[in-house]
């Protein structure tokens, strides 16, 4: 074989392998993108614990009350939403997730930093992320020592007897006290795996209706477009549903995580999410040409899922762009639910706010589900 030969073979399939590239557009995207994200991601993202929603219990309103809380806000650690003398919102705040942290201030603090005796303080610090619990742990603690080692040093300064600690924290970690990971992780991980498991079989559906040929025979019969998409899915969402019975038993009796709220209730959102991740995944089935194609989009709504929706990472140390970006992902909300009611024992009313977002997500996807399907019949 002559070299003229060899070079002539060889850029006809260059040649012919670029223009495969350039019409595989959803390969492309994908082999692009996936690298890009990842980078921003892990370029941006803040593993420091900051701005965490804190509830302060002021019982003593006085100056020292809020010196204490200015001094909080200093360390950037906190982020005080709330101040109220009801000794019971920090508790019912941290259920709900509204917050992270409570600062209880009783009502001798004034009393006893005025009298130089040993004031106490009370935090309450959600510990599902054994992470965030031990940073926000750390934080207040490094002020109480910063203000006793100013009032030792003042003391000294006049010559006088180094006074009692002036500032006492006594802390309680909450729902995960021996901060397992695993009771962190695996609640989330439910979410996850619904999705991908329910996201991936529905996208191929329609597309192998059209590739089997038998779409044609679908679109002239007299079926209802709506029909058609419960009846698709249907037979996943029951899939969806005892793959999840399967995974909190193994979570319950193998990995010993302990489920303190309402399994119904648990049960109930975890259909309206089936239903939103189905809906995605016949919209993404009507669009592709191909099973693969189908199955590659799908993989680009399962990284974000994963990486922006607080699964792995907190979601206060991303930028506020992806930040947004995570909290229209389905599968945030269905994360904050499983943690809410499978660690802090939430119901309904704590988790309002998910439940809405979620059900108004479901009936939006599902509508576009429909409208897709519409489209292909005309």
């Amino acid at each position: 074989m002559t070299s003229g030969g060899v070079w002539d073979s060889f850029v006809a399939i260059f040649q012919k392998e670029f223009v495969h590239i350039r019409r595989d557009r959803p390969t492309l995207v994908l082999t692009l993108m996936i690298p890009l994200f990842q980078l921003v991601l892990f370029g941006f993202i803040d593993q420091t614990v900051s701005d965490l929603p804190t509830v302060v219990v002021d019982q003593d309103g006085t100056r020292y009350a809020r010196e204490l809380m200015d001094k909080l806000r200093a360390t950037h650690t906190f982020a005080i939403t709330r101040v109220t003398p009801d000794p019971d919102a920090a508790r019912g705040d941290i259920t709900s997730g509204r917050a992270r942290v409570g600062v209880i201030i009783p009502p001798d603090f004034h009393d006893n930093r005025a009298q130089r005796g040993g004031a106490k303080i009370l935090v309450l610090i959600d510990g599902s992320d054994s992470n965030v619990s031990a940073q926000a742990l750390a934080s207040v603690n490094g002020v109480a020592s910063d203000e006793n080692l100013r009032a030792t040093t003042q003391q000294l300064q006049i010559g006088a007897t180094p006074p009692a600690p002036a500032l006492s924290v006594q802390p309680i970690i909450l729902f995960n006290p021996d901060g397992r990971t695993a009771n962190f992780i695996i609640p989330g991980l439910v979410a996850i795996l619904i999705q991908i498991v329910a996201m991936v079989l529905t996208a191929v559906s329609i597309v192998r209706e059209r590739e089997n040929g038998t779409l044609e025979q679908l679109l002239v019969t007299p079926i209802n477009p709506l029909g058609l998409m419960l009846g698709k899915l249907a037979p996943y969402l029951f899939v969806g549903l005892f793959e999840m019975a399967m995974i909190l038993s193994a979570m319950r009796f193998g990995f010993h995580v302990p489920i303190r709220g309402n399994l119904f209730f648990l049960f109930s959102m975890a259909i309206v999410y089936l239903f939103t991740v189905l809906s995605i995944g016949l919209v993404i089935s009507t669009r592709a040409q191909t099973q693969a194609a189908a199955q590659q989009m799908a993989q680009m709504f399962l990284l974000p899922s994963i990486f922006l929706s607080g699964y792995i990472f907190p979601q206060n140390g991303l930028p506020f762009v992806l930040r947004w970006i995570g909290r229209v992902l389905p599968a945030t909300h269905m994360i904050e639910i499983m943690r809410g009611v499978v660690l802090r024992g939430a119901g309904p009313l704590e988790l309002w706010p998910n439940v809405v977002v979620l059900v108004a997500t479901s009936v939006v996807m599902v509508s576009l589900a429909v409208k897709s399907f519409k489209k292909q019949t005309m």
